[in-house]
């Protein structure tokens, strides 16, 4: 009897701690709100030196499903195709998540694009060089048909650009025990063709006078750069 009521008062104990463990660390206060607002469609300008969005192209679309799942997930969309004066095409796509809780998660490419029936020939973790400091981020290669596209990608949780997967998980976490929730910024260039790496740095150019036109304050929020 004794020994059957000692571990019901354990039992209880357990069940009390757990309570009030998971109310110390539930993040409640959403760093979106302390934020300064966005607006994607004015942040990244229509025209950037010798970049201009290509109106006769139209961008990826997604099927139905795949869409609900990103309405959930983000609070604004971008996206855009531009040309230079030598017809180069590049494609280019934002997305902002206020929430980034464990529940939501920024969507990753690689995710996206094998919903859409491509396959990922490859996905290689680097930096991405920028006039204000590297970015980790990604490279794939997603084919389906006779249509492939390089892609270079990165995210950000909150004030820091991470590589996606786990140490964007532990970025999440680290807000998470401070009770706050971070937001997110998901930024994506591509193009066609089959030279993977002229792909490549013509994306890194694209980005680099990209960033060059964009406000400096929003500048930070798309890299998570701290001090610009």
């Amino acid at each position: 009897m004794k020994k059957s009521i000692l571990t019901s008062l354990a039992l209880c104990l357990l069940m009390i701690s757990t309570a009030t463990l998971t109310m110390v660390i539930t993040p409640t206060v959403k760093i979106a709100d302390l934020r300064g607002t966005i607006n994607l469609d004015t942040l990244i300008p229509a025209s950037f030196n010798d970049w201009k969005i290509d109106t006769s192209i139209v961008p990826l679309q997604v099927d139905p499903k795949t869409q609900a799942k990103l309405d959930k997930l983000y609070n604004q969309t971008l996206a855009r195709t531009y040309i230079n004066s030598q017809g180069i095409r590049v494609m280019l796509a934002v997305a902002y998540g206020g929430d980034q809780s464990d529940q939501l998660s920024l969507h990753k490419p690689e995710v996206c694009y094998l919903a859409q029936g491509f396959e990922i020939k490859h996905n290689i973790a680097g930096e991405i060089k920028t006039q204000y400091g590297n970015l980790p981020g990604r490279r794939l290669l997603a084919t389906r048909g006779n249509r492939s596209e390089p892609i270079t990608y990165w995210v950000t949780v909150g004030d820091k650009a991470v590589l996606s997967g786990i140490n964007q998980k532990l970025q999440q976490i680290r807000y998470g025990l401070s009770g706050n929730v971070p937001d997110g910024m998901l930024v994506r260039v591509s193009t066609l063709g089959t030279n993977t790496e002229q792909a490549y740095r013509m994306q890194e150019k694209f980005l680099q006078d990209m960033l060059v036109s964009v406000d400096t304050k929003m500048r930070n929020r798309l890299t998570g750069f701290a001090d610009l």
